[in-house]
């Protein structure tokens, strides 16, 4: 079994339960990690409380060579770790490597640079100067879907702004978190700087998110968690981040290029086979259309190919778990139950092992059905009617999330006018290529706060005014 990093080196737990990690593509055991406790919390923090004064006084440019050298470790070991990820997470091998592994590479390298540019204490207003800190030892709970990204995210950003880490990666792909724990402590990031205890969440997220001595908390998962954990967060009055929930529409207007927004929008929808809290799970199609562009995603979804993450011709590979698949089936079954239509894939099992779900598109989809309100996480588009543009943005704005959206259009100018009207956090115009140097987040119940980009070194910042 493995251990748990805290303050510089590799330790037991304090209980001999191991958490099963366990490959869904063959549904074998691969690895066990730890499951943590509240001691094991208890350590970490202690570790992290300690080293935090020496690591919020070192310079913003020591720090940034510290991630420089992560960044670039990443970058050498990435073939290695996208195999991980396809392994314990399911992700196709391309994806594992361009996205899941790459693209943080990036992200850690922007925060090197970010550290090191970046004023601290220089803005003036009037009298006043102002002065940004570490705002203290952070607490991370991230999740399994881009399990190496969403660590990224958050410990990139806390290193560069001088706060010290409590990191709770999921216990359902846990090894990408292992591997970037290594590469950490390799070029020589201080101990207690950074700690990662494995574990459960109700046990380690929650023991992380009351304790007394974290002092910001950034959290990302499901709506329900992100509830839980923010309550006991409450109770010591810490600063919470949360990345939660998307219910995220794709609004193609009268003059779009249907081919291209209907193709584009099938590929939005399943990325990672669903499995990303920003996918583009609705499509909304003027009715003059609507049949139209139904039979071009049926086209695309069926281009999708389901199989093993690491045969070069599969577009899908596996959900993440049984309990994943078995709760995507659900969804499938619910939306029959309420007269959509099913017009590609569905509850077939493709293979006798692992757990596949077919690329599934759901026609005569109406405004209020359960598919089209709640998050599925997994490879199910549904495509719904409009009559004209107000109803589009009600139907877009209609759901209790706001994470991200899309507007296609026969110009930019008129798909921005649309998106201004999207209550959510961004907005891909007409295709637009993800950017994940820009702030990340969402309105409503979504999320709180932002990750990446300048606005993501700012949740772990405290703002101090000094009357001059």
């Amino acid at each position: 079994m493995r251990e748990l990093y805290v303050n510089g080196r590799w330790t037991p737990s304090g209980s001999a339960e191991a958490v099963e990690v366990v490959n869904p593509t063959t549904e074998e055991v691969v690895d066990r990690v730890p499951a943590g406790t509240p001691d094991d919390v208890e350590a970490a923090v202690a570790a992290a409380r300690e080293a935090f004064p020496a690591w919020a006084a070192t310079d913003p440019a020591e720090r940034g060579k510290v991630l420089a050298a992560a960044a670039g470790m990443l970058r050498e070991r990435a073939d290695a770790i996208a195999r991980i990820i396809a392994t314990d997470m399911g992700a196709p091998l391309p994806l594992a490597l361009k996205v899941q592994t790459l693209m943080p590479a990036e992200v850690m390298a922007f925060y090197a640079r970010l550290a090191e540019s970046y004023d601290f204490d220089g803005a003036r207003v009037g009298n006043s100067r102002i002065l940004r800190e570490p705002a203290g030892v952070v607490g991370a709970i991230t999740p399994w879907n881009y399990p190496l990204h969403q660590v990224v995210c958050k410990v990139a950003p806390a290193l560069a702004a001088g706060c010290t880490v409590v990191l709770k990666p999921s216990e359902v792909a846990p090894l990408a978190a292992y591997a970037l724990a290594e590469i950490l402590h390799e070029v020589g990031l201080p101990p207690g700087v950074f700690n990662m205890v494995s574990g459960h969440g109700p046990v380690v997220g929650e023991a992380i998110a009351a304790h007394p001595d974290v002092d910001v908390l950034s959290f990302t998962g499901s709506l329900r968690a992100g509830r839980r954990v923010a309550a006991l967060a409450a109770e010591t009055v810490k600063r919470v981040t949360l990345e939660l929930g998307g219910k995220s529409a794709n609004v193609i207007l009268p003059d779009a290029d249907l081919t291209a927004a209907v193709k584009h929008g099938v590929g939005a929808a399943f990325v990672n086979s669903g499995q990303t809290c920003s996918a583009l799970t609705r499509m909304l199609v003027h009715r003059d259309r609507y049949d139209e562009a139904v039979d071009i995603a049926v086209a695309a979804a069926r281009k999708y190919t389901v199989g093993d993450p690491f045969d070069e011709a599969t577009r899908l590979g596996p959900l993440v778990s049984a309990a994943q698949r078995e709760r995507v089936i659900r969804y499938i079954i619910r939306g029959e139950e309420e007269g959509a239509r099913l017009v590609a894939g569905g509850v077939e099992r493709p293979f006798e092992r692992g757990y596949h779900v077919l690329p599934t598109v759901f026609a005569g989809v109406t405004h209020g059905m359960v598919i089209e309100q709640e998050e599925i996480f997994g490879p199910v588009l549904s495509i719904i009617a409009y009559a004209d543009e107000d109803e589009a943005v009600e139907i877009a704005n209609g759901t209790p999330y706001g994470l991200a959206g899309a507007v296609w259009a026969g110009s930019e100018e008129r798909a921005v006018e649309v998106a201004r009207r999207l209550r959510t956090g961004q907005v891909t115009i007409n295709g637009g290529k993800f950017n994940p140097l820009a702030p990340f987040g969402g309105y409503k119940q979504s999320g709180v706060g932002r990750e990446l980009g300048e606005s993501g070194l700012e949740e772990f910042l405290e703002v101090k005014s000094l009357q001059l």
